[in-house]
């Protein structure tokens, strides 16, 4: 069986440190694929709020989350301070893509992309890409 496969963009654009909670764990012992789904969630708040923007505002338009591919490399415990780092890419006419790397120390933990939509909640249909953004994500690379 073939395993997903996410690339890293060489250049990120944030990154943010978030430490593993108790609340985290599954009964393995070390960070459930869960919590990594929701640190993964809590970074991509942190990265839009660095820019000026919110899921709901950004310029204007809000936006959803269509897929998600987690790569796992290694375990992450309990109080371990993981760094995510964010790169984007991949742009349409109505969507693009976050890559994270998660990491603690010099340890991989997991690399991981979401696909992001622009969304318009009002009219619940996808929205363009707004210039103003991509211009904006673009310049940073």
């Amino acid at each position: 069986m073939s395993r997903i496969q996410v690339n890293f963009p060489e250049k990120h654009i944030f990154s943010t440190e978030i430490k593993v909670r108790i609340t985290d764990l599954n009964y393995g012992g070390h960070l459930g694929n869960d919590s990594m789904l929701a640190l993964l969630h809590e970074a991509r708040v942190r990265y839009l709020k660095h820019f000026g923007y919110s899921e709901m505002d950004v310029e204007g338009t809000g936006i959803i989350m269509a897929d998600v591919a987690i790569q796992f490399k290694t375990e992450a415990f309990y109080a371990e301070r993981l760094t995510i780092a964010i790169a984007v890419g991949d742009f349409s006419r109505v969507s693009f893509d976050i890559y994270y790397k998660v990491s603690s120390g010099s340890r991989d933990v997991a690399i991981a992309k979401t696909g992001i939509v622009f969304f318009n909640y009002e009219k619940k249909k996808v929205a363009a890409v707004p210039e103003k953004f991509r211009l904006k994500m673009e310049s940073k690379d």
